[in-house]
């Protein structure tokens, strides 16, 4: 198994070039391109750059992009060559052989196949004479040159030893391109590969690739077939990274570049299942997740009471006590509830949070191996006598994960027993956690829980919600025993925010959701009133039976279903300004979160909220 070389353009990371290189170093980057902005911006010349690549292990793999070289003008096209010679003293300078041309998008951009071959041969010609090459990419919104097969033509052409191709992922796959023609392309012919994934979308090309590019593994694009039938037709540079993203131009250098490395492990990994004989090193596999063991809310004195009486009238026992820390447990069937008082916040007095997950592993000790393995971010622990010593990784919104094993020699025995049993109102065990993201890490959280842990992301939902635009998305694996459902808000401007900031939940199962309602409601349990529009619509667009939905009307129940089943679901009220639970029942094979009943919900969070207010 050999390792391939990681190499990441200048581009996709913030800051200056010199927070760039830092940035691309410390993540463990081969090589970089340097994008010419980033260059001219710099104060370090181009060989102080070079050396400053050189003490950082890094090189410099490509100089990028030279715009528009073709020409119908004869004088324009005279101009671009001396443009083009002073660059390439740039790459003598920078200790770069290879520059990547763009197809032109310019009015005098050259159709005639010939005469650009011609053109690109000229150019080629002078840059073979100092050593260096010319690779030639198809810009998707090029003028005459838009698919990687029209760049391949003049290449081909022009038959200068100095002249290939550059291909970019994006490019070839925006377009619907078939990379299996790659095979007919001379090997010696791939320059230069960069890879890009993105979400599928329709809008103009050009806005697609400048905005909505996004790191391998984040997007819609099969990228390890793209990449498995370049290496079959023979390509042997760097695997490169080139991400035109508005949230990443933005974002501290040092996580996105990690998560850019990360994305790359990822799809080596990937390559490796489609293509068995790729030869690429691959980290350990990520052992089968089993479910949730429990879920952590970091609560203090003013919460955690709150969100005690609460549980205690879902039908939960506070039924151990942590041997050496302030820690609460809390069960029902096998959904386990942590009440941790050690946190401190004192900006945020009263405010509750999920602060922690604890996932069930087959191999507790392998989990921790692959999630260092893929750079997700190991947490020390400090543990006292007799305890259980676990693993725990952070994910990008804060959240600590814990590779657990429940049993007897594991993390419950750190729990004195109360000798307190749970009501059984009919709680069964955890279905899912929804956890709200920071803008900037919601493609990162998906991708961070498909690498690090084995989960599968699925589609992508927005939905028009009281206070903007809300995108959802969940992870799974492949027996949904693990859930989770991430949560953005796509834009938040202003001071005016009386929605719940960064909602979290914890959604237990139950087959009765009628009884198990009944039940709660009967002890108390503060469940979230709905208004009578919202029954009065379910009544007008599914057929239910009279009896469940007059169980909607006096309990609060939201009910969706999809083309497999239904499900059926009920909120708490806003604990701890900022957590709540729900209860939810899965009919037959519903699959989904009752995503368009959020805006209901959040509606009606925001009535009980104004009302406790007073």
């Amino acid at each position: 198994m050999t390792a391939v070389r990681r190499s990441i353009a200048t581009v996709c990371l913030s800051g200056t070039l010199e927070d760039k290189l830092a940035a691309a170093a410390r993540a463990g980057f081969d090589g970089i391109e340097v994008f010419e902005p980033d260059l001219i911006a710099s104060s370090w010349s181009p060989a102080e750059i070079a050396r400053r690549c050189a003490d950082l292990g890094l090189t410099i793999d490509l100089y990028q992009p030279f715009r528009d070289l073709d020409s119908t003008d004869p004088e324009r096209f005279a101009r671009n060559l001396r443009r083009a010679d002073r660059k390439f003293d740039v790459m003598e300078q920078l200790g770069v052989d290879t520059v990547l041309v763009c197809s032109s998008v310019s009015d005098d951009a050259v159709a005639d196949v010939d005469r650009l071959a011609e053109q690109l041969a000229t150019a080629a010609a002078r840059a073979g004479e100092r050593g260096l090459r010319l690779a030639y990419e198809a810009l998707a919104w090029g003028r005459h040159v838009s698919t990687w097969e029209a760049s391949w033509e003049p290449v081909r052409r022009a038959d200068s030893p100095a002249l290939g191709l550059c291909l970019d992922s994006f490019h070839v796959l925006s377009r619907g391109g078939d990379p299996a023609g790659f095979a007919q392309v001379p090997a010696e012919k791939f320059f230069f590969l960069q890879l890009a994934d993105a979400p599928r979308l329709q809008m103009d090309v050009l806005q697609w690739s400048r905005h909505h590019r996004l790191f391998p593994g984040q997007g819609a694009f099969d990228l390890p077939g793209f990449l498995r039938c370049l290496l079959a037709a023979g390509y042997t540079g760097p695997l490169s990274l080139e991400v035109f993203n508005d949230v990443f131009r933005q974002s501290d250098p040092w996580r996105t570049a990690v998560d850019a490395m990360r994305s790359l492990v990822w799809l080596e990994e990937a390559l490796s299942e489609v293509s068995p004989g790729s030869g690429v090193a691959v980290p350990p596999p990520a052992p089968d997740l089993t479910g949730h063991s429990f879920v952590e809310l970091g609560v203090d004195g003013l919460s955690g009471p709150q969100l005690g009486s609460a549980l205690a009238a879902l039908g939960f026992a506070h039924t151990g006590q942590h041997r050496s820390k302030p820690v609460q447990l809390w069960e029902q069937g096998t959904a386990r509830v942590l009440l941790n008082a050690s946190v401190t916040r004192p900006a945020g007095a009263g405010v509750a949070s999920v602060a922690a997950l604890g996932l069930e592993s087959e191999d507790p000790g392998r989990s921790a191996a692959r999630a260092e393995a893929v750079r997700a971010p190991i947490l020390p622990r400090t543990r006292g006598a007799n305890e259980a010593d676990l693993s725990a990784v952070e994910a990008p919104d804060g959240t600590q994960i814990f590779f657990t094993r429940t049993g007897p020699e594991g993390w419950p025995a750190d729990f004195l027993s109360t000798g307190a049993a749970p009501a059984e109102t009919g709680v069964l065990g955890i279905d899912h956690v929804g956890l709200t993201q920071p803008f900037d890490a919601f493609d990162e959280a998906g991708l961070f829980y498909r690498a690090v842990l084995g989960l599968e992301p699925h589609a992508v939902a927005e939905v028009a919600a009281p206070y903007g635009l809300i995108r959802t998305r969940s992870v799974s694996d492949a027996h949904r025993r693990v859930r989770l459902a991430l949560s953005v808000s796509v834009l938040r401007r202003g001071g005016w925010t009386p929605g719940v900031p960064d909602p979290q939940y914890v959604a237990l199962a139950t087959d009765d959701i009628v009884g198990t309602v009944t039940r709660m409601r009967a002890a108390g349990a503060p469940l979230l009133p709905l208004p009578a529009n919202y029954a009065d619509d379910l009544d007008a667009r599914f057929d239910l039976p009279p009896t469940l939905l007059a169980a909607v009307r006096e309990h609060g129940l939201m009910y969706e279903e999809d083309g497999e089943g239904g499900y059926l679901h009920v909120a708490t009220a806003v604990l701890g300004d900022r957590v709540f639970f729900e209860v939810v029942q899965r009919l037959r094979g519903y699959d989904g979160y009752g995503t368009t009943d959020l805006p209901v919900r959040m509606a009606a969070h925001r009535r009980a909220r104004a009302t406790a207010a007073g």
